[in-house]
């Protein structure tokens, strides 16, 4: 692992620094039911199904409706993350915002939701300060198409961005497949469980089983370097 000091921190957003499943994923979910359902003229059954299947192939049901229906990225994004009276609703952990204003080193948001959302939830919390960045969904084009995590060769850009080698990185994260994209690469990869339930929430949103934290909740996946509970357990990493 690399030293403190010369680490680059990527933070996921839903999940991992606040408890999406309990705050943004329900809202989510019926949003992008609802927008499949009215763009595509189809049922909900059969909207929950394409978004299941999209998410199998591709890992983002986006990326489905992009590539077979000519969705806009920016439109379906926008009408999915209205979330009236969200900020009410979110929560951190009491010890977060100290716990990321010791961390040595740049820290950074890698996060599939659209910026919009992202720079919303992170100004509620307060934590928007101890960020370097916010690389979200809208940065994560290649070729004039999107790649967004756990897609191999957006890692590899992006660590060619921040003019970091792949090994300096340290990607803090709740999804396993994810993780295991960027172990790929050499990153060090930890796992955040704290929210490991809702977890399940947030796979279900964006059309996942959900079924990837209830396997390995109490075992480690090989790609995964650490697992934890806390921001502050991030300063015992060895």
């Amino acid at each position: 692992m690399p030293h403190r000091r010369d680490r680059v921190w990527l933070f996921d957003l839903d999940d991992t620094l606040h408890d999406a499943g309990g705050a943004a994923m329900p809202g989510i979910n019926a949003a992008m039911g609802e927008y499949v359902q009215h763009e595509l003229a189809l049922s909900k059954d059969d909207a929950d199904a394409l978004r299941r299947h999209y998410w199998r192939r591709y890992g983002a049901t986006l990326l489905g409706l992009v590539r077979h229906h000519g969705v806009d990225p920016a439109h379906f994004l926008h009408q999915t993350h209205l979330l009236p009276g969200l900020e009410g609703r979110l929560r951190r952990h009491p010890h977060d915002v100290a716990a990321l204003a010791r961390l040595r080193g740049r820290k950074f948001i890698l996060t599939n939701a659209p910026r919009v959302y992202a720079e919303r939830v992170l100004a509620e919390l307060g934590l928007r300060r101890h960020f370097n960045g916010v690389v979200c969904i809208e940065d994560m084009r290649m070729f004039g198409q999107l790649r967004p995590k756990p897609d191999l060769r957006m890692f590899r850009r992006l660590s060619a961005r921040l003019k970091v080698h792949p090994s300096r990185c340290v990607l803090v994260e709740d999804t396993l497949a994810h993780q295991k994209s960027a172990r790929q690469l050499g990153m060090t990869t930890v796992w955040m469980q704290r929210w490991a339930k809702h977890g399940a929430a947030h796979g279900a949103a964006h059309g996942a089983s959900g079924q990837k934290v209830g396997v390995y909740l109490h075992r480690k996946p090989a790609y995964v370097c650490a697992r934890i509970v806390s921001l502050q357990q991030l300063m015992r990493l060895p």
